[in-house]
């Protein structure tokens, strides 16, 4: 669920740490990052398949599937000054930020999944890599600031997956997650071909204002009913 603020309150970018890839099992401590990030970059990639005879001319690409969307962002870390009111030290916090999201958990012979939150970005995702750069020292050469440029793969878990996979019938159940600014008579649109079913989407999702969906919020689309 994103975390939402009222206009002029700041709201920190923070990473949530799970057990299980359906995102049920969460960890008790959170990463929140001390300063957010000025950018963070998206990127989405789709392979084809270029195969072709050889000696003819390069075939039209073919699609061959949908590659893992990657987010990029970068941390900046500052042990001086008074934006540190809580006295951290910048390679503890580096130190925290890997216990999240590299440490890898032999009883369970994984790293964690995780999900990084700033507004309205909601991301389910696991840590690809992450490059620490410590660049002011104080004299016993205990670092005072770092920055963390971490990049992050996305995925959907096996239930969600098959959801997404299934017929795109009307008459069938369909489950949507809400992405940023979608509006429910468009999502009924797509599913039914028709805007007219909205106000039955949002009864049966008991929404209370259904004008402001919420990013990252799962909603649930009857089948029509065609008797």
């Amino acid at each position: 669920m994103s975390a939402q603020a009222k206009s002029g309150q700041l709201v920190k970018l923070y990473i949530e740490a799970y057990d299980d890839e359906k995102f049920t099992q969460k960890k008790d401590a959170t990463f929140t990052a001390m300063f957010n990030p000025s950018k963070y970059n998206l990127k989405y990639e789709i392979e084809y398949d270029k195969k072709g005879a050889a000696g003819t001319s390069p075939p039209a690409p073919k699609f061959s599937n949908m590659k893992q969307q990657e987010l990029s962002l970068e941390f900046f870390l500052d042990g001086t000054g008074i934006e540190n009111t809580d006295d951290v030290f910048v390679d503890q916090k580096v130190e925290e930020f890997l216990k999240h999201t590299y440490s890898y958990d032999g009883s369970k012979h994984k790293n964690n999944y995780l999900r990084v939150v700033w507004s309205y970005l909601v991301f389910d995702c696991v840590l690809k890599d992450a490059d620490v750069s410590f660049t002011l020292f104080r004299s016993d050469g205990r670092p005072l600031r770092a920055r963390i440029n971490a990049k992050f793969l996305g995925f959907v878990n096996d239930e969600k997956r098959v959801l997404a996979d299934k017929a795109q019938s009307p008459d069938i159940t369909h489950f949507r997650v809400v992405k940023d600014k979608e509006k429910l008579p468009l999502l009924s649109q797509r599913i039914y071909e028709s805007n007219q079913y909205y106000l039955d989407v949002a009864k049966a999702n008991r929404l209370i204002n259904f004008r402001k969906l919420r990013t990252g919020e799962q909603l649930y689309f009857p089948p029509l009913n065609n008797e």
